[in-house]
């Protein structure tokens, strides 16, 4: 009896054979899923159809019958990171503190996904998820007595805010993997601010130590308190006009 051909060994000069991994079935969801692995690793520059198709081992026509192009890859995985900011249940007496939570939640979504964020920036966020946290926003706000046109602006503004501060805090992690430390990069610029000629800049050489003080976290939560205290004088200056 022959023996199978599978059964004579290769010749030692062959380039061995490598198991090739089945392919996954494409749709929405499996696209999304893998644009979001590439883009923990190395962020969102490095997102693009064909990298995403690379991945799933298919060509990047093959990715075209789910989703248009790399500005609607990009959008559809903004919106599933915003799955994950849990919404609350609206009470008219926690309003503050439940608006103040969600931007904080929603920082906190959009800062474990590397430079996710800068897809906020300059596009409106329109997909399921993104609108659920919108109008959570927008119910609690009018809930406190904030009058709408503020309410109409505010979601934008406080949204402008919690998106550009998640891309600082990417940029920083993009600095320190260059193998620059962020905090040598501030002790600089405090330096350079104390030094400053106090006789033509003497409020900011008077402040210098001050304006580098606090974690980005602390600085982060002191600007949404400063956005929710206007918000809240707003809402005030609207019940005395009544």
């Amino acid at each position: 009896m022959t023996a199978a051909p599978d059964a004579v060994p290769e010749p030692p000069w062959r380039t061995p054979r490598k198991a090739v991994p089945a392919r996954r079935q494409l749709s929405r969801e499996v696209i999304v899923e893998v644009a979001l692995q590439v883009l923990r690793a190395e962020g969102i520059d490095a997102v693009s159809m064909r990298r995403v198709a690379t991945e799933l081992g298919t060509g990047a026509a093959s990715l075209y019958a789910h989703i248009a192009n790399k500005d609607e890859l990009l959008e559809l995985v903004f919106d599933e990171v915003v799955g994950e900011v849990p919404v609350p249940e609206p009470d008219p007496r926690r309003w503050q503190e439940q608006v103040t939570q969600l931007w904080k939640d929603s920082h906190a979504a959009l800062a474990r996904h590397g430079d996710i964020a800068r897809v906020a920036l300059g596009t409106v966020p329109l997909g399921p998820n993104a609108l659920r946290v919108s109008e959570a926003t927008m119910a609690l706000l009018r809930l406190g007595g904030v009058p709408d046109q503020t309410v109409a602006w505010a979601v934008d503004v406080v949204g402008l805010f919690v998106a550009a501060n998640a891309v600082e805090g990417a940029v920083h992690v993009d600095r320190q993997r260059a193998g620059r430390d962020p905090r040598a990069y501030f002790e600089q610029v405090g330096r350079y601010l104390s030094e400053l000629p106090a006789d033509r800049f003497p409020t900011m050489a008077a402040l210098a130590p001050l304006m580098l003080q606090g974690s980005g976290e602390e600085r982060f939560v002191f600007g949404l308190n400063l956005l929710v205290e206007g918000l809240v004088a707003q809402a005030d200056r609207a019940r005395t006009t009544r």
